[in-house]
């Protein structure tokens, strides 16, 4: 039997063969490994940290009720003076400011609300414009600008200031021309004859609760009255010189004796914003 050995220079072909497989195969691991760590840093480089391919797609549109929570914000305000019958601010709006005072209602009657249609009748033939009050009312503050924060002290200190406040009887008889401090707004009013020291009173203790937050005071010589109507502009002179003696001759005269306004003044109120504060008196 022929047995055929392989030289020694066929095994180191082998051998050369074998290692160049080897060497090879390494290579081809460590350009695999390369191109995968080349991948993983191209990838970092075009995405951002912590990003994943779903989060790279497009995101959902918020819902609309989350994004009119912040309109009123980014939307300035426009003080339209034409939405509340051409009446101007006093002071400028700012998000955040309530004006706020205090004052004593005066609910009408029938009779009441036709003699003041009566006195317009008559000025309106003057050539003066009459606007109804939305409320009537005696005034007993500034009209003062509180912040929202302050509301609930500052009512609570109203509260404790008015506790020992008893109940009167004011009494309205006399037609008297106001306007405001800029001169932008006209009044007719009544003014108060009966239960001045009581509201001076009153005044007193609402006083003392304005300086605790730094407001202003009320008038120093105050003319309590009812207010009945207004006009926009400074009309003073025109409605005291021109009509205001016969529109009191008109009130004295009134068939159904409404001359005379009674007030019985059982409570005080606090109008803040669109928030309204009631204070009993004893």
């Amino acid at each position: 039997m022929l047995v055929n050995y392989s030289s020694s220079s066929e095994d180191e072909n082998e051998v050369v063969s074998n290692n160049r497989k080897r060497r090879k195969r390494n290579n081809n691991g460590k350009d695999e490994s390369r191109k995968t760590q080349e991948n993983v840093i191209q990838g970092s480089r075009n995405s951002a940290p912590g990003m994943n391919e779903s989060s790279c797609q497009a995101r959902l549109p918020l819902p609309a009720s989350v994004m009119e929570m912040f309109r009123d914000s980014e939307e300035p305000q426009i003080d339209d003076s034409f939405q509340h019958g051409g009446r101007i601010r006093s002071f400028q709006h700012e998000r955040g400011n309530w004006a706020s005072y205090v004052y004593l209602q005066y609910k009408p009657e029938d009779v009441f609300l036709d003699m003041l249609d009566e006195l317009r009748v008559c000025a309106e033939a003057h050539g003066i414009t009459l606007t109804p009050a939305e409320e009537f009312h005696i005034s007993l503050s500034q009209t003062v600008v509180l912040r929202h924060h302050w509301i609930q002290p500052f009512v609570q200190s109203l509260r404790s200031a008015l506790a020992t406040c008893r109940g009167f009887v004011c009494v309205a008889d006399k037609l008297k021309v106001y306007s405001n401090h800029e001169k932008t707004r006209t009044f007719l009013g009544m003014e108060i004859s009966t239960g001045h020291t009581q509201l001076l009173e009153v005044v007193k203790r609402v006083d003392k609760v304005m300086e605790e937050f730094d407001l202003s005071t009320y008038y120093e010589d105050p003319s309590f009255h009812l207010s009945l109507a207004w006009c926009v502009g400074d009309f003073t002179e025109k409605l005291q010189h021109a009509c205001l003696a016969e529109l009191q001759s008109l009130l004295d005269g009134h068939e159904d004796g409404i001359s005379k306004i009674k007030l019985n003044c059982t409570e005080l109120r606090c109008k803040t914003g669109n928030k309204f504060f009631l204070f009993p008196l004893q």
